[in-house]
């Protein structure tokens, strides 16, 4: 499990605070005394340890159980870590008495599992990830989702985890496992298969703990309205800025000349990272990308750079793109970006200081955390025109503001 074209800035701004913490949501913790350990007893869940869906056959036999269920829960592993581009490896599939794992590298078809998906909420946990994950890679995007880490932060948890959670509300404490294993490998360990499934076997009774909360603080409208935006955001492609994307952390310290080198090597550590099928930082991290373009301007050695067993292939098409760059004319050379800011007017540097303190105020009323009310973004940008920019606001935040 696991973050806008310019017109749809504010819209991802009203968003950022929910989902800011998606790295969070495995904090996993060994077990102390007296705690359920894995959570539901082993005969109360169909596990059927070793099986993974992965043939049309297997998966027709499935899918009447899958129409049949009243709820599902839904997770997904992909090999980010160790392939590039990332694929998606792994669905975990939680119904009623029920766990399965169904492999999409398998080649079966997948169409019958999204066509059935469609039909039902799913209950996931910090979605953004999975969601991007499944339309990229299958183009599937769900009708309706219940995602239990937005839910919690709506209610005022910190600590939104999902080990955090499942070990506070269900009193279970989750096995640290595989989070950085190859999901792509076939077969699957039983310690890979039992951490996986473990991923949505709590999800419906940790989602139906909060949904009562939120009813009972009359928030549940709230997650809804949340949960619609982020399956609208995910169905989004993300916008290509060719030349945005080679401009990493570090760049902005470059004269153009640097960047002109900088964008060519980049190009050339994508076609290598492609090419061996691993992620970018495998062949080059990001600052030293920005170290070459740097030295190399001021003509200065960058073997020191280089990791210890760069092969001569990846050296000859380093020096290679390196020239390349060089030999960019001046009037050719990247332009540098200037981050233009605007300036506010008296009227609106009072407006920001209003609904900051309004945005604040409600927080701590509601044991919020104050961004996912507003980012400072927002708040900016309602004060240069509350009119325009209070439609991409959710209902439920427009409200706190307004009132």
């Amino acid at each position: 499990m696991r973050a806008a074209p310019k017109q749809r800035g504010l819209v991802r701004m009203t968003l950022c605070g929910l989902c800011e913490g998606v790295r969070q949501i495995h904090g996993f913790k060994m077990r102390p005394a007296g705690m359920k350990f894995q959570g539901l007893k082993s005969d109360s869940f169909d596990v059927k340890s070793g099986t993974v869906i992965d043939s049309d056959c297997k998966l027709t036999e499935f899918l009447p159980a899958l129409r049949a269920a009243d709820w599902l829960a839904l997770d997904t592993e992909a090999d980010s870590l160790h392939a590039y581009p990332e694929k998606l490896c792994l669905i975990q599939l939680s119904i009623p008495h029920s766990d399965r794992l169904i492999d999409p590298l398998s080649g079966m078809d997948l169409q019958p599992l999204w066509l059935e998906l469609k039909k039902h909420q799913l209950i996931l946990h910090g979605a953004d990830y999975d969601l991007r994950l499944l339309r990229k890679n299958h183009g599937f995007v769900p009708n309706r989702i219940f995602d239990t880490m937005l839910a919690s932060r709506l209610l005022g948890e910190r600590e939104f985890g999902l080990g955090n959670l499942v070990k506070k509300f269900l009193g279970v404490v989750l096995e640290k496992g595989s989070q950085k294993a190859d999901w792509s490998k076939r077969p699957l360990t039983p310690r890979m298969e039992d951490y996986a499934r473990h991923d949505t076997r709590h999800l419906k009774a940790l989602s139906d703990i909060l949904k009562a909360q939120l009813r009972n603080k009359q928030r549940l409208a709230w997650l809804e309205q949340s949960c619609d935006r982020l399956i609208a955001e995910c169905a989004m492609p993300s916008a290509h800025e060719p030349d945005l994307v080679w401009r990493l952390k570090g760049s902005h310290k470059l004269a153009r000349a640097g960047l002109a080198v900088l964008r060519e090597i980049w190009r050339w550590r994508e076609k290598e990272a492609v090419a061996a099928n691993k992620p970018p930082y495998f062949v080059l991290s990001h600052e030293a990308l920005v170290d070459i373009s740097a030295e190399v301007i001021e003509h200065r050695p960058i073997g020191h750079l280089l990791p210890r067993h760069f092969s001569p292939r990846r050296t000859d098409g380093l020096n290679e793109a390196i020239q390349k760059g060089l030999a960019v004319l001046p009037g050719e050379h990247p332009q540098i970006l200037r981050s233009h800011s605007r300036r506010h007017t008296e009227a609106q540097r009072q407006r920001f200081a209003q609904l900051e303190q309004r945005r604040n105020s409600r927080a701590q009323e509601l044991d919020l955390d104050p961004t996912l009310i507003a980012s400072r973004a927002t708040l900016l940008a309602l004060a240069e025109d509350w009119n325009i920019h209070q439609a991409d606001l959710m209902d439920w935040q427009r409200d706190l503001l307004a009132s």
